[in-house]
């Protein structure tokens, strides 16, 4: 999926979602949110490993170092994206 696509996505279903940079590929959909917690994008954390290894020539260790440091345990508050676990067997 594009920018495009998950931003035209977001507004057929009246969603505002923080998304993170550079990693589109890796967008799987987002939460529905609820009175405490607003929709969250979701990642599978194995495409944003793949995407950083295409776009960025990475090796896979220095991909996910990057990604955990930066990435998976980020907070930025309340939409924080989710990055979850996938089967890479799923995309391939």
């Amino acid at each position: 999926m594009n920018r495009q696509q998950i931003l035209e996505m977001c507004e057929d279903r009246d969603v505002e979602l923080l998304l993170a940079d550079g990693l589109d590929e890796a967008f799987l959909g987002f939460t529905d949110g609820c009175e405490h917690m607003p929709p969250r994008a979701i990642y599978s954390k194995e495409l944003c490993v793949k995407a950083l290894m295409e776009q960025d020539g990475m090796e896979e260790i220095d991909a996910i170092e990057y990604l955990e440091y930066n990435t998976f345990f980020a907070w930025v508050g309340p939409q924080t994206p989710m990055f979850i676990n996938t089967s890479e067997e799923l995309y391939t």
